[in-house]
């Protein structure tokens, strides 16, 4: 059954993004990992488009994170690395598509400290690689119109570390800190690039930290969630006074709708919740819902534990998403309050998503160790 809420937010929608059009085709990179899996069930299950996912199925992507649409006859899948031009090239003269959303990329920061090749590979050659496949396409293809879109997806870690004061906005010098935030913003630039130099129809979005439903348990959020369960010990970096501002996921999906409907080409908008939080605030609101809705002898606050800060760790996010609330009209419908809340149940209702990853991919285990 859909809410009179979801109802009112389809409707409000649509009116945004103008009239529906069932028969868009996108094709949506990374459509297996957290954030790409949310743009695919909203994309076929809210805005009736046909989408493709491309996903080399990593460690990250999960198939049964596209459950509720895999079924769809809007939905297809091609298991191919967004590296091999080859590949590209072939997915798009099969599914001719009129528009890409960008995902594909390695995401973690501390996996990108401790193994940065992979990093490089992927977000760097991956996106020049699409690049170069989406503007022969448009070169080559009588259905890719100009209305065809390609939104780059990318990150307010570019940006780097705000001090206690002040917002990033789309005229934010870059000043990345990590291998991970580099990879995302030389990405940035090619994709700024190939807009300027050959008309390719480029929107980049760079958004906030992500959260919600379906998220790989090695981020912060599901990793506290599932170790407080667990009953193990919640490791914060450093004094967890490092700051970011959190959006719920389905919020994101719906953001990139709307800059794939109205955006305009050439230009960036940030994403962001408007949740500024500290890490460690994060982790005791998700203890105090553990404690409610799975009471113990021992709370979860008391395994809160402090553990050696992470290399090159950025003190402060927060992004300023005025022009994409002005000029396009999005708004984010989650509280941090509303969101979290939401996402710790549906952690503690769907063992059946995250206990083989816990099991057979990533255990809990901290990563990042940076080794001589």
């Amino acid at each position: 059954m859909v809410s009179i809420r979801g109802s009112l937010e389809r409707v409000r929608f649509l009116n945004l993004v103008g009239e529906e059009n069932p028969e868009m085709r996108v094709l949506v990179t990374g459509g297996a990992g957290f954030i790409g899996s949310a743009v695919c069930r909203h994309f076929i299950l809210e805005l009736g488009h046909k989408v493709t996912v491309v996903d080399k199925l990593t460690y990250a992507g999960n198939l049964a994170s596209l459950a509720p649409v895999a079924s769809r006859p809007q939905f297809a899948f091609e298991k191919e690395d967004i590296c091999d031009a080859d590949a590209v090239g072939a997915i798009f003269a099969k599914h001719q598509p009129d528009a890409i959303v960008h995902l594909a990329a390695e995401s973690h920061v501390d996996r990108s400290i401790s193994g940065s090749d992979v990093f490089v590979r992927t977000n760097v050659l991956g996106t020049f690689t699409l690049l170069e496949a989406a503007r022969k396409y448009m070169a080559s293809s009588k259905r890719a119109t100009d209305d065809f879109r390609f939104v780059h997806v990318s990150t307010d870690e570019v940006y780097g570390s705000l001090g206690e004061q002040g917002l990033f906005t789309e005229t934010t010098s870059y000043d990345p800190s990590s291998p991970y935030s580099a990879t995302k913003a030389a990405s940035d630039h090619l994709a700024k690039a190939w807009q300027r130099t050959y008309g390719l129809p480029v929107m980049v979005s760079n958004c906030s930290n992500n959260y919600g439903p379906y998220h790989f348990p090695e981020k912060l959020i599901p990793l506290m969630i599932l170790n407080a369960l667990d009953r193990k010990r919640l490791p914060v970096y450093g004094d967890g006074s490092n700051i970011r501002d959190w959006l719920f996921v389905e919020d994101h999906a719906r953001a990139l709708g709307i800059i794939l409907a109205k955006g305009k080409p050439g230009h960036t908008y940030n994403v962001g919740g408007r949740n500024e939080r500290a890490n460690i605030d994060v982790v005791r609101q998700i203890c105090s819902w553990m404690d409610r809705l799975r009471p113990s002898d021992k709370s979860c606050h008391e395994l809160i534990e402090f553990v050696a800060d992470r290399p090159g760790h950025d003190q402060r996010y927060a992004i300023d998403a005025t022009k994409l609330e002005t000029d396009l009209g999005w708004r984010a419908l989650e509280t941090f309050e509303t969101g979290i809340e939401k996402t710790v149940r549906w952690y503690l209702d769907r063992r059946d998503w995250w206990a083989p990853l816990r099991d057979k991919v990533y255990g809990g285990e901290r990563l990042g160790l940076v080794k001589a």
